[in-house]
C-alpha cells in the first residue's frame, strides 16, 4: 500500500461540511487548516489535519500501514494552498481544429448568430470534426486534457455534439472513453447530439433520429452518463427539447440542458420541470426562472467565459450595455447549489482554466473568492454525481488535489491571467509539476 504524507500547506482548503451541495452561507465555508497537512494511503485521503499533529504520529501511521516508516513519501508543500482539484463541470472537451475566424470575426462586432448563419458557429466545428479520424480527434483531445490538469482540474464533464451523425456522434464519445483510459484526467460523458440541426435534413427528422437511432445506441453501449440538449432559438424548441430529455430519461440518463443563453425561452422553467441535474448558461434566466429552479433543486452551472469570450452579444435590456453575465447573487439567495464551470470549446469559451473563471466570477458576478471555490469544487461535483468520492479533502475521498504557488486562497482569483499552479495529484500520484 503506498503512502504520501503531504505536509505544511499554508491553506490547506478542505471544503469539508454536509455530505451534500452546499447552498447559501455555506458557500463561503471552506474549512480550512493553516499549515495543514494529510496523509494518503492507496490513492485515497486517510488523515487530514494540522502539519504538526500528523508529523508527531508519522513513524507510527507509516508502520501501520507498511511496517516501514520509509515507505511514507513526506512531501513539504512550503506555505503552498492545497485545494481539491477542480471539477469542471461543462466542456466540450473532444473536437478538432479550431474556431480562429470567428474569434477574428467576433473582434469586428459580429455576434453569435451572424457567424453562423454565414457558416462558422458549431456548423464550422462539426465539419472539422466530422473529417478529422478518431486517433487525431484523441491526440488533440490529450492535449486539451493535460491543459487541464495544469490549470489544477482532475474531473472534467465532457460533451459529444460535434458530430450529428450516428456514427461521428459514437466517434466522439469512443475518444472520451480512450482519455478516461489513458490519461489522468477522469472525463464524465455527456451526450449532446442535440448541439444544432445538420444542413441535409429539417429540425424534426433530425430529432427522431437523436430518439429513435442514437439515444439507443448511447444507452445500449454506455456511452454517456447524461444527455445535453441546446434549447434555444435557431436550435432546438420547448417541445423537440422536451422530447429528446424525456426520451433520454426513459433509458436511464441523467438530465443536463444549455438554456436560457441568447435569450429567455423557458429553459430553467423546462428543465425545473422534467427534474434535470443540471442547468447550464442561464444567462437571461429571470426571477421566475430561479425560482423554479430552486423549487425543483437544479443545480445552476454558470459560465462566465463564455460571456466573456462572446463580448458584447450578451446583452440584458436595462443593463446599460454592459455584457449580460448570470444573476449568480440572486441564485445565490435563493438557495441555489451554485456551480462554476469553463464550457471550454473552440467557438464561445477557448478557455480551460478554472482560476479564470473564478476571477471573472468575482469582478463580474459579484461572488465572492470563497463562494467560487466551493462553486468548482464540492458543488461540481455533486453536479456530476460524484461528491460523495470528489470535491473535497476529506477522509475516505479519492485524493485528487492540486497545490499552488501562493499562500492565500483568493489569490487564484486575484492574480488573473498568471500561472499558479505547482503541482496536480490524482489519486495521490502526483501527474503534473511546474518545473520551478
Amino acid at each position: 500500500m503506498k503512502s504520501l504524507a503531504l505536509l505544511h500547506a499554508s491553506h490547506l482548503v478542505t471544503l469539508a461540511g454536509p455530505k451534500r451541495p452546499r447552498v447559501g452561507k455555506e458557500l463561503s465555508d471552506l474549512g480550512i487548516i493553516r499549515d495543514g497537512g494529510m496523509l494518503i494511503r492507496d490513492g485515497k485521503i486517510d488523515i487530514v489535519g494540522p502539519s504538526d499533529e500528523i508529523e508527531k504520529n508519522l513513524t507510527a501511521l507509516s508502520s501501520q500501514v507498511s511496517g516501514a516508516s520509509e515507505n511514507v513519501q513526506v512531501v513539504d508543500l512550503g506555505g503552498r494552498v492545497v485545494l481539491p482539484g477542480f471539477a469542471d463541470a461543462h466542456t466540450h472537451l473532444v473536437f478538432a481544429g479550431n474556431r480562429l475566424d470567428d474569434f477574428e470575426r467576433r473582434s469586428r462586432g459580429e455576434s453569435y448568430e451572424q457567424i453562423a448563419k454565414a457558416g462558422g458557429g458549431i456548423w464550422s466545428t462539426v465539419e472539422k470534426t466530422r473529417a478529422a479520424s478518431e486517433a487525431d480527434l484523441f491526440a488533440q483531445a490529450r492535449m486539451h486534457s493535460d491543459w487541464f490538469l495544469k490549470c489544477g482540474t482532475t474531473t472534467v464533464e465532457a460533451k459529444s455534439g460535434y458530430g450529428l451523425t450516428l456514427a461521428d456522434e459514437l466517434k466522439v464519445l469512443h475518444v472520451m472513453q480512450r482519455l478516461n483510459n489513458e490519461t489522468p484526467l477522469e472525463i464524465v460523458p455527456t451526450f449532446l447530439g442535440a448541439h444544432a440541426v445538420p444542413h441535409d435534413t429539417s429540425s424534426d427528422q433530425y430529432v427522431d433520429l437523436v430518439i429513435n437511432e442514437m439515444l439507443p445506441r448511447v444507452a445500449k453501449e454506455k456511452l454517456a452518463e447524461f444527455c445535453d440538449v441546446f434549447f434555444e432559438r435557431g436550435y432546438f424548441d420547448i417541445e423537440q427539447s422536451r422530447r429528446i430529455l424525456n426520451a433520454a430519461k426513459k433509458l436511464g440518463l441523467e438530465l443536463r440542458g444549455h438554456v436560457d443563453q441568447l435569450t429567455n425561452s423557458g429553459g430553467a422553467k423546462l428543465m425545473a420541470e422534467l427534474g434535470a441535474t443540471t442547468a447550464d448558461h442561464l444567462e437571461k434566466t429571470d426571477e421566475q426562472g430561479i425560482a423554479a429552479l430552486k423549487s425543483a433543486k437544479v443545480q445552476p452551472v454558470l459560465l462566465p467565459g463564455s460571456v466573456y469570450a462572446l463580448g458584447s452579444t450578451h446583452l440584458r435590456q436595462g443593463s446599460g450595455g454592459q455584457a449580460s453575465y448570470p444573476r449568480a447573487r440572486e441564485m445565490i439567495d435563493a438557495g441555489l447549489a451554485v456551480v462554476l464551470a469553463t464550457d471550454f470549446n473552440p467557438g464561445s469559451s477557448p478557455t480551460p482554466s478554472m482560476p479564470m473563471v473564478l476571477s471573472l466570477a468575482c469582478t463580474q458576478m459579484k461572488m465572492s473568492p470563497a463562494e467560487t471555490i466551493t462553486a468548482s469544487t464540492i458543488n461540481a461535483a455533486y453536479s456530476l454525481h460524484r461528491g460523495g468520492k470528489i470535491g473535497s479533502l476529506e477522509s475516505g475521498k479519492v485524493a485528487n488535489l492540486a497545490v499552488f504557488d501562493c499562500e492565500d486562497y483568493r489569490e487564484l482569483a486575484y492574480w488573473f491571467g498568471v500561472p499558479q499552479t505547482r503541482s496536480v495529484y490524482v489519486k495521490g500520484e502526483r501527474v503534473y509539476c511546474a518545473e520551478k
